[in-house]
C-alpha cells in the first residue's frame, strides 16, 4: 500500500500526518484551526486520499505556523507515499465551480516544486482565518511534496467559496495524478527514467 506517516516537531508546532493514497477519502483532522480543518477535509475527500492530521500549534500567536507546517508535513507524507512514482499518471488538472467561484488547477508530480498562484481573495479574513494562509499552505505543500502546482481563480466574489474551490480543485487534480495508470504498469512516467 502507498502509505506514509510523518511527524514534525518544532518550537512552534507538533504535527503528525498519516496518508493512504489508495483510500476512499476518509478524513480525521484536528489542527486547532477550524476553517483549515474544513479545507483539509475537502482535500482528503475529493482526492480520495485517506488523511489523519493532528497539529498542536502556537495559535495563541496566530494560525500561520500551524497552517504552513501542516503543509510541509503533508507534502512530505505525499512524497514518501509516492515513493519512486512508478506507474502513476503524474499529471492532473481540474476546472472546479463552486457557486460564484471558478478555480482551475493543473499539477505535475515532477519532483520539481513550483507554485504559480493567481488567486485573489476579496476579504482578509474568513471568520477568524487569514485568507493569505491559503497560499502559504499550498506553497509549503508544493515545496515539500515536489509538486509543480498552478492555481488560478477565474471568477469569485466570496472568499470562502474561492478558498474551498481552490482546495477542491487541487484535490481533484491530485486524485488524477496519484492514480496508477493501467497502461504503464510499473514504469516511471518520465523519459528520464526517474522523477
Amino acid at each position: 500500500m502507498r502509505t506514509a506517516t510523518i511527524t514534525r516537531k518544532t518550537a512552534e508546532t507538533d504535527i503528525s500526518v498519516e496518508v493512504n493514497l489508495d483510500g476512499s477519502g476518509a478524513y480525521d483532522m484536528a489542527t486547532g484551526v477550524g476553517f483549515f480543518d474544513h479545507m483539509l477535509d475537502q482535500l482528503a475527500r475529493h482526492a480520495l486520499i485517506d488523511m489523519k492530521i493532528r497539529c498542536a500549534g502556537d495559535t495563541h500567536i496566530d494560525d500561520h505556523h500551524s497552517v504552513e507546517d501542516v503543509g510541509i508535513a503533508l507534502g512530505q507524507a505525499l512524497a514518501q507515499a509516492l515513493g519512486d512514482k512508478r506507474g502513476i499518471r503524474r499529471y492532473g488538472a481540474c476546472l472546479l465551480p463552486m457557486d460564484d467561484a471558478l478555480v482551475r488547477c493543473a499539477l505535475d508530480l515532477s519532483g520539481r516544486p513550483y507554485l504559480v498562484w493567481n488567486v485573489d481573495m476579496p476579504t482578509a479574513k474568513i471568520g477568524s482565518f487569514d485568507t493569505e494562509l491559503v497560499r502559504e499552505f499550498f506553497q509549503a505543500l508544493s515545496t515539500h511534496g515536489g509538486i509543480t502546482l498552478h492555481v488560478d481563480a477565474l471568477h469569485g466574489i466570496n472568499s470562502h467559496h474561492i478558498a474551498e474551490a481552490a482546495f477542491k480543485a487541487v484535490a481533484r487534480a491530485l486524485r488524477d495524478a496519484v492514480e496508477t495508470d493501467p497502461r504503464k504498469g510499473d514504469a516511471i512516467p518520465s523519459t528520464k527514467g526517474a522523477l
